[in-house]
């Protein structure tokens, strides 16, 4: 807490009263003392030795002692500052042979004032916030204009409300200096700042957690808390939806939950940079198989839960955000702070009470198909886990790119990218074909999400037909380079379709084959 200018002035003039308080003490100690050895050369030479008392304190900030922390370093302020009166004086005294003054006085007053500005410096670091020492000398930093450390600003360049001492303020303040505390010593200063900067951390409405156990959050009461923070990384909770889900029942509709987690390219980097060249890449692999892979695999699933307990598991940054999304929440910010993933989320609704996330090699995804009657789509995986939850989010944040899909998705995984470039991701969906959902050629099956993004009028005419394995802008080169674009050639094939159907299917593969084949079109 930065000291005003008022508050050294009280200390200043405090410390001139202690300085005289020291000097007449050693006096009435001094041996033989008579009061008629007073007189105007002594008075002078006191005078001097309080300006130097003075003004050195003054240039070793003796007198900012609201912005001491504890009482220690009061004691380093006020002793290394009479350290050095000490050694003005007494190069006065001593090399330039001053006389007519009492090595006793000099050294008795040193010694007391010394012993009066640490009782008194610690005292007021201790009751600094006490009701008199905050209505004397600085009100305005619990009466409103400081909050959670920081001085408001006002709109328009207005000044400030004159202080009014509150009590409750006061309360407020202290308890928020202690929860800073505690978040520094857990999760570091970066951290405690960027919380700080999220939410007010000394509302009796908002709980702060660092627990990885779900029974934490359920002993929790009802109806109580409108915003949850929980220090430990998610990587460490065994069963994560459950642990939102516990989340999302204690919070209200647009209640905020801020948490962390570290994800596997987070960790990446982290392993990467820890330990040396060839070293780090092996210890990254074998971190990767057995934290990463094996969680995924049935073989394999049970035996990594029954060693690592769930601790310690390793998740992408798609799988992160779609659990969350899938519990009920939207995220609103991310912050990456210290190798781990800081979110920032708020209740919209109940979890969606997931039971079969798309976890295996193979996935079922959900497509509107003729008619709007909604089924799955059998695809290979090229996708994190939970990918699905997160679209509308990509969209929002980043939108679509100029060839109609989500600009920089982070929900395809390196594997994905190689086997849509070969077209081994549509095998399985001849799967569909033969059960009757889908037909070779026709337009793409599209998600709920995506299929909003279309125009009304090409939304209805694309539900009067089923989907299609392979869609109308392949018989076009270059293909569409924009979602406009694709409407406009999807319109028209339906067109002809509606015209003409098997000479419309017929001609577009034909065309289609020959821009894969021969022009190397490839599956976006």
């Amino acid at each position: 807490m930065k000291s005003s200018l008022k508050s050294r002035i009280f200390i200043s003039l405090t410390d001139n009263f202690l300085v005289i308080l020291a000097s007449v003490i050693t006096v009435i100690c001094r041996p033989n003392f008579r009061l008629g050895d007073i007189n105007l050369y002594y008075l002078v030479s006191f005078l001097i030795f309080l300006c130097i008392w003075m003004v050195v304190s003054h240039l070793t900030n003796k007198f900012r002692l609201g912005e001491k922390e504890n009482q220690r370093s009061v004691l380093t302020s006020v002793f290394f500052s009479n350290f050095i009166i000490l050694a003005i004086v007494s190069t006065i005294v001593f090399l330039f042979g001053v006389t007519g003054i009492s090595r006793f006085m000099v050294f008795g007053t040193l010694i007391v004032g010394t012993i009066l500005e640490s009782i008194a410096g610690i005292l007021y670091v201790s009751f600094q916030n006490s009701p008199f020492l905050i209505e004397w000398i600085g009100p305005e930093y619990i009466n409103g204009q400081f909050r959670n450390g920081v001085k408001n600003g006002t709109a328009n360049g207005e000044a400030a409300p004159n202080p009014v001492f509150n009590l409750s303020e006061l309360a407020h303040h202290q308890k928020f200096l202690s929860l800073k505390k505690s978040i520094t010593e857990e999760a570091g200063e970066e951290v405690a700042s960027w919380v700080i900067s999220q939410i007010d951390i000394a509302n009796p409405k908002t709980l702060l957690l660092a627990t990885s156990s779900r029974f934490n959050v359920d002993n929790q009461p009802e109806d109580t808390y409108t915003t949850i923070v929980n220090l430990t990384r998610i990587n460490d909770t065994q069963r994560i939806n459950k642990f939102f889900e516990s989340v999302n029942a204690k919070l209200p509709v647009g209640g905020l939950f801020i948490g962390c987690g570290e994800t596997y390219q987070l960790r990446k980097d982290r392993i990467l940079r820890k330990y040396p060249l060839g070293l780090n890449y092996f210890i990254y692999s074998v971190d990767f198989f057995f934290r990463r892979i094996c969680p995924k695999l049935k073989l394999t699933r049970k035996l990594y839960f029954l060693v690592s307990r769930g601790k310690n598991r390793l998740m992408s940054r798609t799988e992160t955000l779609g659990r969350l999304f899938s519990c009920g929440f939207r995220i609103t910010e991310e912050k990456r702070i210290n190798h781990l993933l800081f979110w920032k989320a708020v209740k919209d609704i109940k979890p969606f009470y997931d039971y079969n996330p798309t976890y295996g090699i193979l996935v079922k995804l959900l497509r509107v198909g003729k008619n709007g009657r909604e089924f799955n789509v059998y695809k290979m995986r090229t996708m994190h886990a939970y990918a699905e939850y997160v679209q509308s989010y990509i969209y929002e944040r980043n939108h679509l790119d100029e060839t109609g899909k989500f600009k920089d998705d982070f929900r395809v995984t390196t594997l994905g990218r190689l086997l849509r470039k070969f077209w081994l991701d549509e095998f399985p969906m001849l799967f569909n074909v033969l059960k009757g959902d889908m037909k070779i050629v026709g337009v793409r099956p599209l998600s709920k999400h995506f299929f909003s993004l279309y125009s009304p009028e090409l939304q209805q005419l694309r539900i009067r037909y089923k989907p299609g394995l392979i869609p109308p802008y392949y018989a076009q080169y270059p293909t569409p380079t924009s979602l406009d674009e694709t409407q406009a050639n999807e319109k028209q094939y339906l067109s002809e379709y509606t015209k003409h159907p098997f000479r419309t299917d017929i001609r577009y593969f034909f065309r289609a084959m020959y821009n894969i084949v021969v022009m190397k079109a490839r599956s976006k």
